[in-house]
């Protein structure tokens, strides 16, 4: 009759259960580690990602140098514009707030036909003029008029050298024995309201803002002698606050710094 020859197992009791549950062990252990790479992916897309500090500054120059297509006409020149008389104006224990009025939005025009003179014109033109939009306002009392000009120029830099290049570049007015630094050329009408707004020019200056060049240029608006302004120093200070006025308020809107730029953190950013 057959044995059964009965080899030994050398493997200790339970071993196959324990390997099991070691096995299982490692798994779970894999499994959890994956989980929490996945989680930390998913948070990582998640967590708002941000532009680097050059990429900030191009996004917010170029919101910038867009206004002056994006933005409507008039809210680059707003309906009424307060200015401000400092007390040496008026001789009075506090500054006086008035309104300078809007009275017209004149078409956007190219820059040599926007300016005084064929100088300034070459020199906007050197920096990369795009276009100049003007308008006009008047003071409450319709004594004094001032055409603001809104040059467009690629970068800030082109801006300041228009700038500096138009305050060393003189200019006899028109039909007047007085000299003002050339610049933008006042807005003329026709029809009932040509003789309020046809002005000789008695102040002109610029300022920069951004790729910007705002230029002003005011004078009387009620038909009185044309005086020089260095005669009538009342005139001067009061014509000269309307104008600054009006320009800065101008050139705050067009070149003042938007909002810093974040990216949103979705997979287009």
């Amino acid at each position: 009759m057959a044995t059964d020859v009965q080899v030994p197992d050398d493997r200790p009791a339970g071993g196959s259960s324990r390997f099991r549950r070691a096995a299982a062990v490692v798994a779970l252990t894999l499994g959890l580690f994956g989980f929490a790479a996945s989680g930390i992916g998913i948070a990582v897309a998640l967590l708002p990602r941000h532009f680097t500090a050059s990429q900030q500054q191009q996004i917010m120059s170029w919101q910038i140098g867009g206004r002056w297509r994006n933005l409507p006409a008039g809210q680059i020149f707003p309906h009424a514009i307060t200015y401000r008389l400092p007390v040496s104006v008026i001789q009075g224990d506090l500054p006086l707030d008035l309104q300078a009025v809007r009275v017209a939005i004149a078409p956007a025009s190219g820059c040599a036909a926007a300016v005084t003179d064929s100088a300034a014109a070459s020199l906007l033109h050197r920096n990369g003029c795009q276009a100049v939009l003007r308008a006009t306002y008047v003071d409450e009392t319709s004594s004094f008029v001032v055409t603001v000009g809104v040059a467009v120029l690629p970068t800030p830099r082109a801006a300041t050298t228009v700038s500096s290049g138009l305050a060393g570049t003189r200019l006899a007015a028109a039909r007047a024995a007085v000299v003002v630094p050339a610049g933008v050329r006042t807005v003329h009408f026709t029809g009932a309201a040509a003789a309020l707004y046809d002005y000789i020019r008695q102040i002109s200056a610029t300022m920069p803002a951004g790729p910007y060049l705002v230029m002003y240029a005011a004078g009387y608006a009620d038909g009185r002698p044309h005086v020089q302004l260095a005669h009538d120093s009342y005139s001067q200070a009061e014509m000269a606050s309307m104008a600054q006025g009006v320009a800065s308020s101008v050139a705050n809107g067009l070149g003042s710094q938007p909002a810093t730029p974040h990216c949103p953190g979705d997979a287009a950013c």
